[in-house]
């Protein structure tokens, strides 16, 4: 079996449902906000903290959502970045050479389409990182829904693509998202943060310390410096150990070590096992845990969460737009345009032209078995922006009323990439054999 197929396959599958629940939370969403006051209450005006002495932290639930659980959304991401440079595929310059490429592509060319579309409008001009995001929950859920149509090759693309976007989203929000910088809380998160590195440096690999440190010294820190606090948890998870302590060969000796010692136990005949056999099932657990790395070991723990809750619950405070006036009045406003334009076009555009023009430099190569008729196709649906989209512009605008203009642009454009990408790969060839 090839192993890291494999282990694309699971992550793609749990995206896939992911998507699921996303369509799902944002169909509640906008029911709820069209239909009860209660929706902007419970989210926006209901207030969490706490307070100790001269200490007071308050915040929106919205807020927290946003600031809080979105900070373990993006220190997932970080730990996926980490992984795909490492040992995935964006390990060597040939495997990522492609999937760079084409983020690059689909990260300028719609922020360029959003700027001509607001370049005389200023009020609107810091929305232009709005369509630059892939939501690769949603992208791989609908890529599911074709089945077999779809080679597998081309999902592995497509999910590179969406983390190395995802690492050009982190750098956009860290640097122009961020206003009334406090240097002193950013170098107290600089010291929390050479804490976490030595220790990684000197062999600490309890996570519980990696999540101590980093959640009461680098993410609280970032909280009140002014820079966006889920760049905390990117941060964070660079400094997570990705080395195993022991490797494969000595994992398999010590293994086999213990199993002779087990086999020669004389066997009890009951269901419970000898306190000499439980004793060494014991070491074998402990053998396992220092086969693996602490990184991959929070990313499988942590990614069912993000998929499964962080994401879902994230769209059910930002997706509600309580919809007043004509909708094709909103969708025709500037900012609605540059945004569909950028998402749907731009996307299209940018991630297929940089592609085509880094395979003809013969810088990287086509994925096996993908046609260009179906790069076109997964370029569209990466044009399906939502959470990504929908976070950005809540960081752009202050205005509820062009927040709400944004998020129509976004919802549109995710309606037309989805439903234009699906068609193309639908028709893009006979169904592909899956790669085993």
């Amino acid at each position: 079996m090839n192993t890291s197929n494999f282990k694309i396959s699971h992550f793609i599958k749990q995206e896939s449902l992911g998507g699921i629940l996303l369509i799902i939370s944002t169909i509640i969403a906008l029911f709820w906000a069209n239909n009860s006051d209660s929706y902007h209450h419970f989210w926006h005006e209901l207030t969490i903290g706490i307070t100790a002495g001269d200490f007071s932290l308050s915040h929106s639930l919205g807020h927290w959502i946003n600031d809080g659980l979105m900070a373990i959304f993006f220190f997932t991401v970080g730990l996926e970045i980490k992984r795909e440079v490492m040992g995935g595929e964006l390990s060597t310059i040939k495997k990522a050479s492609l999937p760079l490429f084409a983020a690059i592509g689909g990260m300028l060319v719609p922020a360029l389409v959003y700027f001509i579309f607001n370049n005389g409008y200023p009020e609107y001009r810091s929305g232009w990182g709005i369509p630059m995001a892939t939501d690769i929950a949603f992208a791989l859920g609908l890529m599911a829904m074709l089945g077999d149509k779809v080679n597998i090759n081309l999902k592995i693309f497509l999910t590179a693509l969406a983390i190395a976007d995802d690492l050009g989203a982190i750098m956009v929000i860290a640097v122009f998202y961020t206003e009334n910088i406090n240097v002193n809380e950013l170098i107290t998160a600089a010291i929390f943060m050479s804490v976490l590195l030595a220790a990684n440096r000197f062999g600490v690999r309890r996570t519980a310390f990696y999540a101590l440190v980093g959640l009461f010294g680098v993410w609280v820190s970032f909280l009140f410096s002014g820079v966006h606090a889920t760049i905390a948890g990117v941060l964070i998870a660079l400094t997570i150990p990705a080395r195993p302590k022991i490797n494969e060969r000595q994992f398999i000796r010590n293994v086999k070590k213990k199993m002779s010692k087990f086999e020669k136990i004389d066997p009890n005949d009951i269901s419970l096992l000898t306190s000499d056999q439980a004793h060494i099932v014991a070491e074998i657990d402990t053998i396992a845990d220092d086969a693996h790395t602490p990184l991959q070991k929070l990313e499988h723990n942590l990614h069912p969460i993000t998929s499964f809750f962080i994401l879902p619950v994230f769209a059910l405070a930002n997706a509600g737009i309580k919809i007043e006036g004509k909708i094709l009045d909103l969708l025709f406003t500037p900012i609605a345009l540059g945004i569909m334009a950028g998402l749907v076009v731009g996307k299209t555009v940018g991630i297929t032209l940089f592609s085509w023009v880094a395979v003809k430099l013969k810088i990287a190569n086509l994925p096996k078995g993908i046609s260009w008729q179906e790069i076109i196709g997964a370029s569209m649906l990466a044009g399906i922006g939502f959470t990504m989209s929908i976070f950005v512009a809540e960081l752009a605008f202050k205005d509820p009323e062009v927040i709400m203009m944004a998020k129509i642009g976004i919802f549109g454009a995710s309606l037309i990439a989805a439903l234009l990408g699906l068609t193309i790969l639908s028709f893009a060839g006979k169904p592909k054999k899956q790669a085993p």
